[in-house]
């Protein structure tokens, strides 16, 4: 069996003990009040925020927030409720106040804990090794904000101006229980150091942006080269021009690309699917992307940025084949939408877990420059604006930026432009996968190349 994780209990105001008396009393009170079943999570997080601009500090923030979130259930009705005060009173009111509303809640024939075979028990708790606090005093996030910015200003004197730099340190920790046997919870940390430099002047300033975000502080990227590297994509992208509508191949950046795949999720998650608004209804076993097109979830990853050994509703998560060879393996449920579709939890509430989309074809050399070798002539979009995609048709339309690329070399860079297509067609036309593999959140992906979208410019 393994021990409560008790390594936060320095850092933060509240240790695991004590947040472990805190939900073992509503849930006492809950069952004290006639409720069939409960739940509760305790939490809190703590940070530090930096900002500076210009070689100036901005803003200095500190975050402690805590809450105690309790749903109740009177056979098939639910109520929730949550607060900041965690004392005895407190959380007795608010325990009344979650019965109350599922009191006069209307019945849901599908609302209720997960059932017992789904729940994670000690055994299904590994330590993932996600918590490294950072006890960065304000004075050296400035520095290291400070010298991020400082790095993109020195790159070139064509960098006249900046948008600001910032480091976040933040950490926070949980416990969560309910009457069907789950206990559980872990603390976990997220530190990031950010920039967006300003190139040029007047009408023809371009602004980018890039920021290193990690678990540890320890794997966080060199703040200089952060600046520098995002000086240098505002520098590429002076001298942008318009280019007329046309159809043509487009590769998407990395970053975007897990946008790409953020679509296909949201499209088989369990509530558009029983909502039934979405374009991939009914799309298990079905082919959604071409042949050696894989996806893989794996929550179990040590470090990892969506990793987790339960979910939100306490049910155990583990590793799988979402889609195989092109083809849907598994949708995203949580118990209340698996029960709407006759199905059974993926262990998925509060989302996915650490995906990776890869090509069977993808080989060790496809880096950005292979890639657009194989996008030969068309789009590199690097930058996309605005959230034109209609998940109920699959409609795809997006206000872009990037570079026009000529046999396989990029020409010059563009902007003003719209990308539009259907979500449905863009992932069966996916032509390649690059080995230059960028990780967004819980998502892992390469560049991107669909083999037909249409350009509207000018």
């Amino acid at each position: 069996m393994n021990k409560p994780d008790t390594r936060g209990d320095a850092v933060f105001a509240y240790s695991r003990a004590t947040f472990e008396g805190l939900v073992d009393t509503a849930l006492a009170h809950a069952k004290k009040l006639g409720a069939t079943d409960a739940g509760a999570e305790a939490s809190e997080g703590c940070g530090l925020s930096v900002s500076v601009r210009k070689g100036e500090l901005e803003n200095v923030e500190r975050n402690r927030d805590k809450s105690l979130g309790v749903t109740v259930y009177i056979g098939h009705r639910r109520g929730n409720a949550s607060t900041s005060d965690f004392s005895r009173a407190a959380i007795e009111q608010t325990v009344q106040a979650a019965y109350d509303i599922a009191r006069f809640t209307a019945e849901d024939p599908v609302a209720g804990l997960p059932d017992a075979q789904d729940i994670a028990g000690p055994e299904d708790q590994p330590d993932l090794d996600l918590f490294y606090p950072w006890n960065v005093t304000s004075e050296e996030a400035a520095r290291l904000a400070m010298a991020c910015e400082g790095a993109a200003f020195a790159t070139d004197k064509r960098i006249t101006n900046s948008e600001g730099a910032g480091v976040s340190a933040q950490q926070s920790h949980f416990f969560s229980a309910h009457s069907r046997g789950f206990r559980g919870g872990y603390p976990s940390s997220r530190h990031s150091i950010s920039v967006a430099p300003i190139a040029g002047k007047g009408d023809g300033m371009q602004r980018d942006a890039w920021y290193s975000s990690m678990r540890s502080p320890d794997e966080l990227a060199d703040p200089q080269a952060i600046g520098r590297y995002a000086a240098e994509r505002a520098l590429s992208r002076l001298k942008s021009r318009k280019i007329s509508t046309r159809v043509c191949p487009v590769l998407f950046e990395s970053p975007l690309a897990a946008g790409l795949l953020g679509g296909f999720v949201q499209a088989v998650s369990g509530g558009a699917l029983y909502r039934k608004s979405t374009f991939l209804m009914d799309s298990l076993g079905k082919k959604v992307f071409p042949d050696p097109i894989d996806v893989a979830e794996d929550p179990l990853v040590p470090r990892g940025k969506g990793s987790a050994p339960f979910d939100e509703e306490g049910v155990r998560t583990r590793a799988r084949k979402v889609v195989d060879a092109g083809r849907v393996e598994g949708y995203f449920l949580s118990t209340y939408s698996a029960r709407k579709l006759g199905m059974r939890t993926t262990g998925n509430a509060g989302g996915s877990h650490n995906l990776i989309l890869t090509s069977r074809l993808t080989q060790p050399g496809d880096d950005l420059r292979e890639m657009l070798r194989k996008l030969g002539t068309g789009l590199f979009v690097i930058e996309l604006m605005g959230q034109g995609v209609n998940y109920v048709t699959g409609d795809y339309s997006r206000g872009a930026s990037g570079f026009w690329v000529e046999k396989g070399e990029i020409a010059y860079p563009v902007e003003e432009i719209t990308v539009a297509g259907n979500m449905k067609d863009m992932l069966a036309g996916i032509q390649a996968v690059g080995a230059d593999t960028y990780n967004y959140g819980a998502k892992t992906v390469g560049s991107i190349l669909i083999d037909r979208m249409k350009v509207a410019g000018s």
